[in-house]
């Protein structure tokens, strides 16, 4: 079976969601004797052809000289691209600058896409942006072969909306096993004792309003963000918020790192809200971390009742002065714990990845024989 997964800057991580999910799943089903190519950008830190058996295919992006148009642009080229390789099954992570090219994808090729949340709802994005991107949206439902919802509320929207059915595959996470309190000195950090933030600096991510309400809280711990803050909106916050006690740490692609500062943080604060279930809540809940989530059904139907909810830096003003909840806390963690083994666990997570490639493979090679 040869898959080509496209939609992502190319891997290993180091953007965000869709690249650490295509580092994980790419490997896995090569493992399981698929052969798999990433579409990855040209200027991607890592410019070997192969990485952990998976094939790179680094295309020409111009994102960095023009910003966001320039994903239309990669896109057209991987999508390009991929009209020559052949590919059983081509993965497209995301549809918004991808879908608009629909006319140029393989006609041979069974186009399967991950719808992730309902971008258009994002609050970054202006009126007529968030208009090209419902269109952009329906182009998907409509020229796809199956489509993934990586949440319910993502399947219960597409149905309700388009009647498109889907089938659900969430993202997975490993289980943290390693706690290295060792690694926190070189930050100047103590275990329990700092409040944590791992998210893309943008709008709907209320980092804003998550660093409020921690300013305004009685208990007077850092907060720690990381992520890329070189954009608009990154130096907008580091701009306002020069507090000593609001850290900025750019971006951190270090995996032991990453779970050792989620595995020892005082309270994890997720403030995503467009939609999708989202690896770095996974990731949080895997290893260990106490959360506080902003309130929206798509956190909820990760979390159920395991975490503290947020919807203004009010409510986090008045959870931090309150926190003393610890055997409440050891339940949330123990809860998410189990919700990771058997919900969100990769291996079952590529396990129905697969699953779904060969049946509508088989399907497909049936329909072919008539």
């Amino acid at each position: 079976m040869k898959i080509g997964i496209l939609g992502s800057r190319g891997i290993p991580n180091h953007y965000g969601g869709f690249e650490q999910f295509a580092s994980t799943l790419a490997p896995e089903l090569v493992a399981r004797g698929a052969d798999v190519w990433v579409y990855t950008s040209h200027n991607h830190v890592y410019q070997k052809p192969e990485w952990k058996g998976v094939k790179l295919i680094h295309c020409y992006d111009p994102e960095i000289k023009m910003g966001a148009a320039g994903q239309f642009f990669y896109d057209f080229n991987c999508i390009l691209d991929s009209r020559k390789r052949e590919f059983d099954i081509l993965l497209q992570l995301g549809y918004t600058s991808s879908s608009v090219w629909y006319w140029l994808l393989p006609k041979k090729t069974l186009v399967i896409t991950n719808m992730d949340g309902m971008e258009w709802q994002r609050a970054k994005y202006s009126g007529p942006v968030r208009r090209f991107l419902k269109f952009a949206e329906k182009l998907a439902v409509s020229n796809s072969d199956a489509l993934i919802a990586d949440a319910e509320p993502v399947r219960d929207y597409l149905l309700t909306t388009y009647n498109a059915p889907s089938i659900f595959i969430p993202y997975g996470a490993e289980i943290f096993n390693n706690p290295q309190p060792g690694l926190l000195k070189s930050m100047e950090l103590e275990p329990g004792k700092y409040f944590l933030v791992i998210a893309r600096m943008q709008p709907d991510n209320h980092i804003e309003t998550i660093i409020n309400g921690v300013l305004n809280a009685a208990i007077r711990l850092p907060l720690i963000i990381v992520g890329n803050d070189q954009n608009k909106y990154g130096q907008y916050l580091r701009k306002k918020f020069k507090e000593e006690r609001i850290k900025f740490l750019g971006a951190i692609y270090d995996i032991d790192l990453l779970n050792n500062l989620r595995h020892y943080c005082r309270l994890y604060f997720h403030g995503h809200s467009a939609g999708g279930t989202n690896p770095s809540l996974l990731e949080a809940m895997a290893a260990g971390s106490p959360v506080c989530a902003h309130d929206n059904k798509f956190n909820r139907s990760v979390l159920g009742e395991n975490a503290y909810y947020f919807a203004t830096s009010g409510d986090i003003t008045l959870l931090t002065n309150m926190m003393a909840e610890k055997e409440q806390e050891k339940t949330f963690i123990a809860n998410n714990l189990i919700r990771i083994k058997l919900k969100y666990n990769w291996s079952k997570v590529v396990d129905e990845y697969l699953a779904l490639f060969e049946k509508l493979l088989s399907q497909k090679n049936t329909e072919d024989m008539k």
